[in-house]
């Protein structure tokens, strides 16, 4: 058999491309001739919006391919169809299960028992992993799109949400399984942050919850950063107050430009110093969170299919 299809789920803060960077993960995962497979599990269709295709089934499609002939499959989640097709697997209640679904049964028993609903997710993701074909795994990788850091570890911590719901048969059973992969040398937890104080305290919040839950947490991914602005000189100049308003002016002026801008550009740049102080800041907290850390910029252009590539380029270390 085949070495084990790896699962790497991407978290973090809404606000911080949490999907953006899991699509560009999953392409640079996609490189050499492998065939991966990238999920979600939110019902926002992000995967689709991305990769300009439309809205995605509960079926897995070749969305682009990937560096040096690589294959990218995607695939919806949702728990009425998981829960559809775990009926038919377990129970082969194949148009019972869909007379459920009319009635409306299905929607009612995921409100109710949440934990259930996510088993469910979960449990569609570790089948696509663990689905083997001619003696080999069918995908070399497996990437989710996964709930935000602030309910990512009782969303991955499957056994403990089901504690009072399934003590016994397949659905415990299932919950059991799926707890032995995510806890797996193969699985990684990565976190999504931007350098802004409340989305690093919950990146450094996470990764101590999913460390006391024994969930293997791979890499911190500080996305949108921007280049700092201001020279080593002129930063010095802003923050002792020698560059002021007259000098700047004069400047202007010879360059027959309007000394009158010297005061809108001296406040930019002092506002340039302070954000890249506060940067540094989030930096030097982000390197102690005991996890490597990896930086992609903000894109001006936004994001296509070539930005997908050009950040996955930069997302090697996490493959």
């Amino acid at each position: 058999m085949a070495i084990a299809t790896e699962l790497h789920v991407v978290t973090g803060k809404g606000g911080t491309g949490k999907t953006t960077v899991a699509a560009a993960l999953a392409m640079a995962l996609s490189g050499s001739g492998r065939k991966v497979l990238l999920c979600e599990v939110e019902g926002r269709q992000g995967i689709a919006q991305l990769f300009d295709v439309a809205p995605l089934p509960y079926e897995e499609r070749k969305v682009a391919v990937g560096p040096d002939g690589g294959e990218l499959y995607a695939l919806a989640v949702d728990p009425e169809s998981a829960l559809l097709e775990y009926l038919q697997m377990f129970y082969r209640l194949g148009r019972a299960g869909r007379a459920l679904d009319r009635f409306g049964i299905i929607d009612f028993a995921t409100t109710i028992a949440p934990g259930v609903r996510d088993v469910l997710l979960t449990g569609k993701v570790y089948e696509a992993a663990k689905r083997v074909e001619k003696d080999r795994f069918v995908y070399d990788a497996v990437v989710m799109d996964a709930p935000p850091t602030g309910r990512i570890s009782r969303f991955l911590n499957v056994n403990s949400e089901l504690a009072g719901l399934a003590k016994v048969g397949p659905i415990r059973r299932q919950a059991d399984s799926i707890m032995q992969m995510m806890r797996a040398p193969s699985t990684h937890v990565h976190l999504v942050t931007v350098l802004e104080e409340m989305p690093v305290t919950e990146t450094i919040d996470g990764i101590a919850e999913l460390t006391s839950d024994q969930l293997p947490v791979g890499h911190v991914v500080v996305n949108l950063t921007q280049p700092g602005h201001v020279s080593a000189d002129a930063r010095a100049s802003l923050e002792d107050g020698t560059l002021d308003r007259a000098s700047v002016a004069t400047v202007l002026d010879r360059a027959g430009l309007p000394g009158a801008a010297a005061a809108s550009l001296i406040d930019g740049g002092l506002d340039a110093v302070h954000r890249d102080q506060l940067q540094t800041a989030q930096r030097v907290e982000l390197a102690g969170c005991g996890r490597p850390v990896v930086e992609l910029p903000r894109l001006t252009d936004g994001i296509d299919l070539g930005a997908l590539y050009e950040l996955a380029e930069r997302l090697k270390d996490l493959t």
